[in-house]
């Protein structure tokens, strides 16, 4: 495991506006940039003998867990339009906090590092497989929210 590592996620949320002086209309947009922690196994983290960091470890994969529930459903949504699908997002503070980023009109970039180590191989796989489940998933295609000119 990482020592240097601050075993949380991270999010950093920009909010930007834009207006068109011309015609009067204006446009939102929201940037989350989310670094996640990894997920580990408690037998080789070392987490088992230190009650804190079993803690620590057992919520950082419980909200990447829910992660994946999320972005399961949201590939049975979009593959049955006709049907309404439940997107599980509170069950983690990471997406409900995500879930305007993750459905409907948004675009969503993953960005993986891997460790080239072999001993680190099968955790570079299961991200790796999380990846693909990601870029499998189709969401929707994202569109330009204008609003109107305050008359």
């Amino acid at each position: 495991m990482n020592q240097r590592s601050s075993r949380s996620h991270s999010v950093f949320t920009l909010r930007v506006s834009g207006s068109n002086t011309v015609t009067g209309e204006t446009c939102e947009g929201c940037l989350n940039l989310v670094d996640l922690a990894g997920s580990e196994r408690l037998s080789s983290s070392g987490a088992a003998n230190d009650k804190d960091r079993l803690k620590e470890t057992q919520a950082i994969n419980k909200s990447l867990s829910a992660l994946g529930d999320v972005i399961a459903a949201l590939g049975v949504a979009g593959e049955s339009a006709s049907k309404a699908i439940h997107i599980p997002y509170r069950n983690s503070k990471l997406t409900y906090l995500l879930q305007n980023s993750l459905g409907g009109n948004s675009k969503t970039l993953m960005i993986l590092n891997l460790s080239p180590m072999a001993a680190h191989l099968s955790e570079s796989l299961c991200s790796l497989r999380f990846a693909t489940k990601v870029n499998n998933t189709t969401i929707g295609k994202a569109t330009a929210k204008k609003l109107a000119a305050a008359v």
